[in-house]
């Protein structure tokens, strides 16, 4: 299912309606491997690991020098209410690539980076590395969702989403709070 950019346009009043101080976990996802998506009721996250049993530790970035893990984008989260809009029902969230759908304002306002946010018994740091959209993005949700979350509106309000690091390990269920410390 594609949706047209103004179609987008129009489901944005419900995005910017997000919690901002308290939010919650609606769906976590692990990727063991490329391409690959397992949901899970729970999961650990690590400050070494990021998302216990995900790629990224050993997935690599292009970013850094040697093309380790990049830190910086340990764990992803996504408004819940975005891969709503794009994907439609929940099966179809997991495509985006995150890990961690939430309903929470993820605004560079709301949640600045360096931004310290309590998931479960974890807390991650949410990162200055931007999250952005990609071909396998657009080939999964349409270009105008590439577009529609790489405008200068989308990239305001992270419609993509937002990277975090680990800097307290814990427990996170689906359903957990979401508090901004």
């Amino acid at each position: 299912m594609e949706r047209s950019l103004a179609e987008l346009e129009a489901g944005l009043a419900g995005i910017v309606a997000s919690p901002a101080d308290v939010g919650h976990v609606r769906l976590m996802v692990r990727r063991p491997a490329s391409g690959q998506r397992e949901v899970v009721d729970e999961a650990a996250l690590d400050p070494d690991a990021g998302l216990v049993g995900d790629d990224w530790s050993v997935r690599g970035s292009k970013r850094t020098p040697d093309g380790s893990s990049d830190r910086e984008a340990q764990v992803t989260l996504m408004n819940s209410r975005v891969a709503e809009l794009l994907a439609g029902e929940l099966e179809r969230w997991a495509a985006a690539g995150d890990q961690l759908y939430v309903d929470l304002d993820l605004s560079e306002v709301n949640v600045p980076s360096g931004t310290l946010l309590r998931i479960g018994s974890a807390v991650v740091a949410v990162s200055a590395t931007p999250h952005t959209g990609c071909a396998k993005f657009a080939a999964r949700f349409g270009p105008d969702a590439l577009r529609f979350v790489s405008s200068p509106v989308g990239r305001a309000l992270r419609l993509r989403g937002l990277n975090t690091t680990v800097v307290e390990s814990g427990i996170v269920r689906t359903g957990d709070a979401i508090l901004k410390r």
